[in-house]
């Protein structure tokens, strides 16, 4: 994880769930840090300000998203996505 967008989404991560960076690892997963689903909500406004993105999340219906929150490397690899999409 040396890339700078996955380095400010694991700060971001860091943050809402109150764990120092270095203890989030590509594979970690938000319940693995002990986000809920507010927290997770938090998470992706807080993405969205960073990179001025719109993430295509609906914290109503999670499992219906075409943003894959399975582990920080699948976020970074969406964010990075939507990034790239935007131009």
């Amino acid at each position: 994880m040396t890339d700078e967008v996955t380095e400010k989404i694991v700060r971001i991560i860091a943050d809402q769930a109150m764990v120092e960076p270095g203890q989030i690892k590509p594979e970690t997963t938000l319940d693995d840090l002990g986000l809920d689903s507010l927290g997770l909500v938090e998470v992706v406004f807080s993405i969205e300000e960073e990179f001025d993105i719109s993430v295509p999340y609906n914290a109503n219906e999670p499992n219906d998203s075409e943003f894959d929150i399975s582990n920080v490397a699948a976020i970074s690899a969406a964010v990075k996505q939507l990034i790239a999409e935007k131009g």
